[in-house]
């Protein structure tokens, strides 16, 4: 029974691929992911990469073949990675930091930072703050 491919990855635009053949994850793959958001995604597999596949590529999808065995589609190229493992990193701070709004600062503490730029704008006011520090 042949295996189901299933989807790990998918890039929009450029994918660059770094090789580090003596470090443990091997290959990486970095570029935006295809979802709306578009953050930048990395794909570092546990394995070796093949011989030919390039240091870029165009809307990459990643897929999952079977155990320890991953394919990289990119147009009508295809590349096989025999990986343990892939880590998937994606950066979703700017979709958490959008769904949780910033608290806003209470109104006593404006009128004091607005107070002492007042007073660090001019010598006097300097030395009144030098004088109330001591």
């Amino acid at each position: 029974m042949p295996d189901i491919p299933t989807p790990v990855a998918e890039f929009r635009g450029k994918v660059r691929i770094l090789r580090t053949p003596q470090a443990p994850l091997a290959v990486t793959l970095i570029g935006a992911s295809a979802a709306p958001s578009g953050e930048e995604i990395q794909l570092a597999f546990a394995g070796c990469a093949p011989t030919d596949l390039p240091e870029v590529l165009e809307d990459a999808r990643v897929e999952r073949r079977g155990p320890g065995t991953f394919e990289v589609l990119s147009g009508a190229q295809s590349f096989r990675i025999e990986a343990r493992s892939v880590h998937v990193h994606l950066d979703a701070g700017r979709e958490f930091y959008r769904a949780i709004p910033g608290r806003p600062v209470p109104m006593l503490r404006r009128w004091l930072l607005c107070a002492a730029l007042l007073l660090a704008r001019s010598r006097a006011g300097i030395s009144l703050v030098r004088a109330l520090r001591r």
